[in-house]
């Protein structure tokens, strides 16, 4: 239990509550099988009950599908088919000892995922009522997410106290956001707190922080900053959790460019297939690329809406400024100006995939206000300007400004015009 050096605790007046998130490896040597490979993630939790009334985890609320311990056994199972071809084509050459093997093959194949099961089912957290002042604890077998793990704990309770003149709590929220070991993603090369004391950070009063706002960079360069590229059409404000906790869960991470995340992004191409963590090409503002990059893709690797964050030297209400492109891949074309020779070609209307955003998380219920503020200028798309690999965008030359809160809140504000 080693990953527990990563665990997360909350608690208010009515329960505790401790999470934690094995990587991929450290759930293999807790369940001696490689659980991630088969789409399963073990989230461990421990429940504290503190009120008087029992008290019961809404597991679809941290994963709507969820395995039962007995479904995740059952995906790691021995296949005695399986044990036999794994030999290959020596397997062929020694066919007739296999056939002597198979009874043994069998047996032990048999009774290796009974006791499979029977340790699922014993580490499993139990669907049941937490009584007054008991713990319970043990593993959800959810669906696999690299990167960080964001879920919502739910806790409701099962029956009014005895005596009790009004309802009890109904619902308990508490909300997570684990980093999981298995990708390496852009922020963890990242120091945010040098970044901000390394800086100009300045507290701003909302007319003043207008003005700033409108003057960010209108644009993303190259690494030289000599060329102009896709337009800075986002502001969020939030700590760096709070970004984790509105876009993580609903948009992807995604891996750093290295050969193996390459060759993985090769795959899906050729293929056409689902690449969810695939890398996307630097961009730059403040002189260095992406501080956080996180993706929504489709059926295949060629369609994705991609999000490139940066920290601002500027803050607001004591909360960092990030700056952001957002756009939409909607197919790949050939170009001579990447040493592959093939980059996604984007929807040249870029306003629709910077709403999107601002619909994503009104959706999710974490924006305080949104308004909007000019950027990079307006184009039409018959008079189009162009990012750095040379495809066309047309814009109404705004950027959103969106303010997040930590909770699940209506916007008090949202501008429209």
């Amino acid at each position: 239990m080693d990953f527990f050096h990563r665990a997360q605790r909350q608690e208010n007046a009515y329960a505790e509550v401790l999470a934690a998130v094995p990587g991929p490896r450290e759930a293999a040597r807790i369940f001696g099988a490689s659980v991630t490979s088969r789409g399963i993630q073990p989230l461990f939790v421990r429940i504290t009950n503190r009120s008087e009334v029992p008290l019961r985890l809404k597991v679809v609320g941290i994963d709507p599908n969820y395995f039962s311990p007995l479904e995740a056994a059952a995906a790691n199972h021995f296949s005695i088919f399986s044990r036999l071809t794994a030999y290959g084509l020596v397997g062929w050459v020694f066919f007739h000892v296999l056939l002597l093997m198979l009874p043994s093959k069998i047996i032990t194949g048999l009774w290796a995922n009974q006791r499979m099961d029977e340790y699922f089912l014993k580490r499993a957290f139990r669907l049941r009522p937490i009584p007054p002042g008991a713990t319970s604890e043990g593993f959800i077998y959810t669906q696999f997410s690299a990167g960080t793990k964001v879920f919502l704990v739910s806790l409701f309770t099962t029956r009014r106290s005895a005596g009790a003149t009004t309802e009890a709590t109904p619902v308990i929220d508490f909300s997570f956001s684990i980093p999981v070991p298995g990708i390496a993603v852009d922020y963890l090369r990242r120091d945010f707190a040098a970044i901000a004391s390394g800086e100009s950070v300045v507290n701003c009063a909302v007319a003043e922080m207008a003005r700033r706002i409108e003057g960010l960079p209108a644009a993303t360069t190259n690494r030289l900053g000599n060329r102009e590229g896709d337009p800075v059409n986002l502001v969020v404000v939030g700590d760096f959790d709070q970004i984790v906790g509105s876009f993580v869960g609903r948009w992807d991470e995604t891996e750093t460019i290295t050969l193996a995340s390459c060759w993985r992004t090769v795959k899906a191409f050729l293929l056409g297939s689902e690449y969810r963590y695939s890398p996307i090409s630097p961009l730059y503002l403040f002189g260095r690329s992406q501080d956080v990059a996180l993706q929504r893709i489709r059926h295949s690797i060629n369609e994705r809406l991609h999000l490139r964050l940066w920290m601002a030297p500027l803050r607001f209400q004591q909360q960092p400024v990030w700056v952001g492109q957002v756009s939409r891949d909607i197919g790949v074309r050939f170009t001579t100006k990447v040493w592959n020779l093939t980059t996604h070609r984007i929807d040249p209307d870029v306003d629709e995939a910077r709403d999107y955003v601002v619909e994503d998380l009104l959706e999710a219920e974490h924006v305080t206000s949104v308004a909007y503020l000019p950027g990079v200028g307006a184009c039409t798309p018959a008079t189009p300007r162009h990012n750095l690999t040379g495809d066309p965008y047309s814009t109404d030359g705004m950027r959103a400004v969106i303010l997040l809160d930590s909770g699940r809140r209506q916007p008090e504000f949202i501008d429209w015009s």
